[in-house]
């Protein structure tokens, strides 16, 4: 087949296209129209994957899927006029490039959230879609570029399955209508009567928390009562069995707005640098929880999982963005922030003069409180049992001041919802945590672990490698193979849904034109069939 050469169209009109085609028949090449100006087939396929973009969370009409199909399919097996042929490549070029780039990378720069990830450990710079259409294109297998394309995260086919069963659910009789009323005082308790218990047998039926054939009891049972402290333990509520309020309204929400969650959580993965190198740690903020994963050897459950509490969702929010973890500090000092002694800790020892020594504090600098509050010294609280962090302290340092830390005060991580700090992350299960981080050194057994966390004098051990840290927020995740569902604790959901409605999504950027220019009678299209 004779060889052309190729300028990207999406930095092109049509017209102009068309008319370098007229004025040089062999200075463009069409990627989905041969030299007699006829469809290939593979252009009906790459229509039909853009009108399904749906499947992975996305809008087809952003793509104009359906429109493209459509035009595809009219003129098949047909010759087209120059003008078309050209316009048509054109878009669907354009349209795919740009599918491509959104499935890798994500169609929100999640700056536009507050979420800072280093850009030299995500994919945005490893994955070039025009590069990848065309090297799929040129070994005739357009699926090689959807699967370049497709996030690498074990959990992201996962969802993508989950989105597909919401979709599926969509016409379930068991949402043919919405839960009735609760009786009076607000919740159902065991034994009592309620005409929505059929429909809730049902609902539990089909979202996998009853057995199928599960039959509809006449009062609330031990069974059904089995099914929504499931439904509540997927949900992040509390699981006590008890049909009230909180616990109705999840019950009540529609296929299509669980698949509306999915899509988000999958367009999260795809901007947020999950597993890492060697092994990393991440922390979901919403989910109140870490998780570390040893990469290393493939494993897509991750070694250790805990409870953690994070920042205050009215006023002292945890960050989202990734670093690397650096060193242990073992019975740490707490070098109050000059916010907290300002808002808290000056206020209480001004009103009770023993609550310093009380609780382990000092200052450290010149001019006692005033210069605390000046900036020429500063409170810090001495390594003990009142110490706010705890026995232990894991640094990746960054430039908001946060870290994981244990605690004084264990007993907040029995509570269901769990944001009570100023932002930096309590974990529950610091020995453990310390072991993964450490696993790399024989000398730290845990005893010589626990040692170090209750010398009360600090010490400091650097890690030989860095190893990632990724707070994240993820509203839906699938773990174990079950499907869970969190609130939006920060509103960072919110604010993603409305970006991605009014269509603020981003596009590659391109080289300049001049350059692709002065390279365009170098370059050559691939060799199609």
């Amino acid at each position: 087949m004779a060889q052309f050469s190729y300028l990207p169209s999406r930095l092109v009109s049509a017209s102009l296209v068309l008319a370098g085609l007229m004025a040089a028949p062999q200075a463009w090449a069409s990627l989905w129209v041969n030299e007699q100006n006829m469809l290939r087939p593979v252009a009906l396929d790459a229509a039909r994957r853009l009108a399904n973009a749906a499947n992975d969370g996305m809008n087809p009409n952003h793509y104009g899927g359906a429109q493209l199909l459509q035009t595809i399919q009219a003129n098949q097996g047909r010759a087209l006029d120059p003008a078309t042929a050209a316009s048509l490549d054109a878009q669907l070029t354009d349209k795919l490039e740009l599918y491509l780039h959104h499935l890798r990378n994500g169609r929100v720069d999640p700056r536009q959230l507050g979420t800072n990830y280093d850009a030299n450990k995500t994919d945005w710079k490893a994955f070039d879609a025009p590069t990848a259409l065309r090297e799929a294109l040129g070994m005739g297998n357009l699926g090689s570029a959807f699967d370049a394309a497709t996030p690498r995260v074990p959990m992201y086919a996962e969802l993508r399955k989950a989105l597909e069963r919401e979709r599926q659910l969509a016409n379930d009789p068991a949402w043919a209508g919405t839960l009735p009323a609760l009786p009076k005082g607000g919740k159902l308790g065991n034994s009592q009567a309620w005409a929505g218990l059929p429909m809730l047998t049902q609902r539990l039926i089909a979202l996998g928390d009853l057995p199928a054939g599960t039959a509809a009891p006449a009062t609330y049972n031990s069974t059904l009562q089995a099914g929504v402290k499931a439904f509540q333990q997927r949900y992040g509520l509390p699981e006590n069995g008890i049909l009230n309020k909180a616990t109705l309204d999840k019950l009540n929400e529609s296929p299509r707005q669980r698949a509306d969650r999915i899509a988000l959580a999958m367009e999260r993965l795809r901007w947020t640098p999950m597993l890492q190198g060697h092994r990393t740690i991440v922390v979901n903020v919403p989910e109140f929880r870490l998780r570390a994963y040893d990469n290393a050897n493939g494993q897509e459950e991750p070694r250790i999982s805990m409870r953690v509490i994070v920042g205050k969702a009215l006023d002292t929010r945890t960050p989202l963005f990734d670093e690397d973890m650096r060193y242990i500090e073992f019975s740490p000092y707490w070098n109050v922030p000059p916010s907290i002694a300002r808002s808290e800790t000056i206020p209480k020892i001004r009103r009770d003069p023993g609550y310093m020594a009380r609780n382990g504090f000092e200052i450290v600098g010149q001019g006692g409180l005033q210069g605390v509050l000046n900036g020429t010294a500063r409170i810090r609280q001495k390594p003990g049992r009142s110490n706010a962090l705890g026995d232990i302290k894991f640094v990746f340092p960054n430039n908001q001041n946060i870290y994981l830390h244990h605690t004084s005060s264990p007993g907040l991580f029995n509570r269901t919802r769990r944001d009570f700090s100023h932002g930096c992350i309590r974990v529950e299960e610091p020995v453990q945590l310390a072991k993964f981080v450490l696993q790399d050194d024989p000398a730290w057994t845990e005893e010589r672990i626990r040692k170090a966390m209750g010398a009360g004098k600090a010490s400091t051990v650097r890690l030989k490698e860095p190893l990632p840290v990724v707070i994240t927020y993820m509203t839906t995740v699938v773990s174990n193979g079950q499907l869970l569902f969190f609130p939006d604790l920060y509103g960072h959901d919110r604010k993603l849904a409305d970006l991605l409605a009014q269509g603020k999504t981003t596009r590659i950027q391109p080289k300049s034109a001049t350059a692709l220019q002065k390279n365009s009678s170098a370059a050559s299209a691939p060799s199609l069939q």
